[in-house]
């Protein structure tokens, strides 16, 4: 099985549609996260990884995906604080914008969105879920940095 399957995309589209349509999901496009890549595509980009992580490893893979796409939520413009600062300040501030959007986070999801910087910041991941996102924000993060992601069918996808 690989990473990109359509039918898989389809399910997870399923489970995060009603986030992808929100004006406040759809407002991450303009803000700019790693180098040529936006707040938006990271997000769904990491909720995609840790969506496909939760099913192979017969974890909740619709709170893996929400939680994913949900785990950058802070809607501000990152270049205003400095980056030690923004490592820790933005899981706050994502998960009071989810809590906001969703009308109120499950135990679980709030510790996917604050727990999403670990080991860096302090924070551990209480759930299978949440270390699905933790792994698949690293991972992302790292095929970002280094443009791989663009060559990715999953980059192509978002373009439609």
């Amino acid at each position: 099985m690989s990473f990109w399957d359509e039918s898989r995309w389809r399910s997870y589209c399923d489970c995060v549609e009603d986030l992808l349509t929100s004006p406040e999901v759809r407002s991450m496009r303009e803000i700019r996260h790693h180098p040529g890549v936006s707040c938006y595509e990271h997000s769904v980009f990491v909720s995609y990884t840790a969506f496909r992580l939760a099913e192979r490893m017969g974890l909740d893979s619709r709170t893996a995906a929400r939680g994913g796409l949900l785990h950058d939520l802070y809607l501000y413009d990152p270049h205003t604080l400095h980056s030690y600062q923004q490592c820790f300040a933005h899981p706050v501030a994502a998960a009071r914008n989810a809590a906001a959007l969703c009308g109120g986070l499950t135990p679980k999801e709030e510790n996917i969105i604050l727990a999403h910087m670990w080991p860096i910041a302090r924070r551990r991941p209480h759930s299978g879920e949440a270390y699905a996102v933790c792994l698949a924000d690293k991972v992302c993060a790292i095929a970002e940095v280094l443009q791989i992601w663009r060559r990715m069918r999953i980059y192509r996808a978002l373009l439609r």
